[in-house]
């Protein structure tokens, strides 16, 4: 695809939010080998000081970007049944991840954080600290109504779900589907759920009549 100069010129928080958006186009069709500070800036139309005038290096461009376009995303559902909100939200978060613009931004974010220690330390505080604390928050709402055993620990329960499907997403070549996702949450609720594996073998029955 042709670069294109920006027009008209823009500037302040519309020329910010412009930069993102080639940011996150970038990502899309070149991957993280193309992308580049001087790349953004042709894209866009403007020089490379435009940019790192915002942002100090395209790491910290890239977080900005994805935060842009994920933290909305993070928030889950409370109907009263939380296996339906944690199944609703990581197929929905593990579809983000497996294609543009998430999926390409983040996996570059994490390959460059592996070498960059503050930038890892930034990551785990805008991003994956988030995702396991608005879980952790949803299942501890559901111990106190009472869907979860009262006396359960959940920080390593919201550790575990979280991690489960970001190494699936990250390391292995294995989908973030309904099967995955099913089977995540039934060893969760075997070990946390009001009526651990009773619960979740009934639950298997009704599917398996389509009830």
């Amino acid at each position: 695809m042709t670069d294109t100069p920006a027009t008209p010129r823009r500037r302040g928080a519309a020329r910010t939010e412009e930069l993102l958006e080639v940011t996150l186009e970038l990502a899309a069709e070149v991957g993280y080998a193309g992308l580049s500070i001087e790349a953004v800036g042709r894209r866009a139309g403007v020089g490379k000081h435009t940019i790192y005038r915002r942002w100090p290096s395209m790491s910290a461009l890239l977080l900005d970007a994805l935060s842009r376009v994920w933290t909305s995303d993070l928030d889950y559902r409370d109907t009263g049944d939380v296996r339906a909100d944690l199944r609703e939200q990581f197929l929905r978060s593990g579809l983000a991840l497996s294609g543009p613009p998430i999926g390409p931004v983040y996996r570059a974010v994490i390959a460059e954080a592996q070498a960059d220690t503050t930038l890892r330390a930034t990551l785990h505080e805008r991003f994956l600290a988030t995702v396991e604390q608005r879980t952790l928050d949803r299942i501890t709402r559901a111990q106190r109504a009472g869907e979860l055993a009262a006396e359960a620990n959940l920080e390593f329960a919201a550790e575990v779900l979280c991690g489960a499907l970001y190494y699936r997403s990250l390391l292995s070549t294995r989908p973030i589907d309904e099967d995955a996702v099913d089977g995540l949450l039934d060893m969760f609720m075997a070990a946390y759920g009001r009526g651990g594996h009773k619960a979740v073998e009934a639950r298997r029955c009704r599917a398996s009549t389509g009830e």
